[in-house]
């Protein structure tokens, strides 16, 4: 396996989606070799609690998990980092790894659009919508959620080792 290309997002708290004030976004361009394997990849590198489905097409975020989503079948434009975030096209074979607080939302797709979702560990992950009653408690949330051990694609190597793990020294 071998990345194309890597894209790096740094989103800031917009006021309604918390983002993460401390990881970027990592897009890995043409990673999966095996796209329709995603979730299996994704299992043993203890990214876990998986699911094969799409994106919702209204901004939302996990407070509590960091996610990973890779791109098994056709192309969306998902918006990420809410309403002033990126406007970023996926196509299949694409993965991108959302650390907790950071909004998406699917603006359209493809009419095959798949992805398969899991978190580290197989953490339970809630869903935010960015209701003000929440943001307290939620700040808090993403500060303390733990960083992955392995990279969901490449393992113990990889650009989530080198900008999530290398970061915490």
């Amino acid at each position: 396996m071998k990345i194309a290309e890597l894209k790096i997002f740094y989103f800031e708290d917009d006021g309604i989606i918390p983002n993460n004030p401390d990881l970027p976004v990592l897009i890995y361009r043409n990673a999966l070799d095996h796209p329709h394997d995603a979730e299996e990849l994704f299992n043993r590198n203890q990214w876990l609690n998986s699911w094969t489905n799409g994106i919702y097409d209204y901004h939302h975020y996990h407070s509590n998990a960091h996610e990973v989503l890779g791109v098994m079948e056709g192309e969306a434009t998902v918006q990420l980092g809410g309403e002033m975030g990126e406007e970023v096209t996926v196509h299949k074979g694409d993965v991108i790894i959302l650390p907790a607080g950071t909004g998406h939302k699917k603006l359209y797709s493809s009419p095959d659009f798949k992805v398969a979702g899991a978190y580290p560990n197989g953490d339970e992950y809630n869903l935010k919508k960015g209701s003000l009653r929440e943001r307290p408690s939620v700040l808090i949330e993403i500060k303390n959620v733990p960083r992955p051990s392995l990279d969901p694609v490449f393992g113990e190597t990889g650009p989530l080792i080198k900008y999530w793990l290398k970061k915490m020294v």
